[in-house]
């Protein structure tokens, strides 16, 4: 129950960052959903109450799946990668919905 209360709370603020119109936290939106899919991937294996899948420590029908912990470290470089990409793209841009025009206070 607390893994989906997580999960949902993830995406609500991943969603509502993403719908924000500053590049920046677009960005941190992204990344909560991107965690939230990792919590999700993890509670697939179902490793909390199996095993370790160490060869000849734990027997093969009790060990817990070792695929879903590879694609959620696989999850988390990729999303670093981006995370990266996408900070420094709005480096680049400025940030261009925060600017506000000296003599009028508009925005642009």
């Amino acid at each position: 129950m607390i893994l989906a209360v997580t999960v949902a709370v993830l995406v609500t603020g991943g969603v509502y960052l993403t719908l924000q119109r500053s590049m920046v936290r677009a960005v941190f939106g992204m990344t909560m959903i991107s965690h939230a899919a990792n919590f999700m991937l993890l509670a697939s294996g179902v490793s909390a109450w199996r095993g370790e899948p160490i060869n000849g420590r734990t027997d093969v029908a009790v060990a817990a799946d070792p695929l879903p912990q590879a694609f959620v470290l696989t999850a988390i470089v990729i999303t670093l990668a981006i995370t990266i990409f996408m900070l420094s793209t709005a480096v680049f841009g400025h940030d261009d919905d925060q600017y506000r025009l000296p003599e009028t206070g508009e925005e642009r």
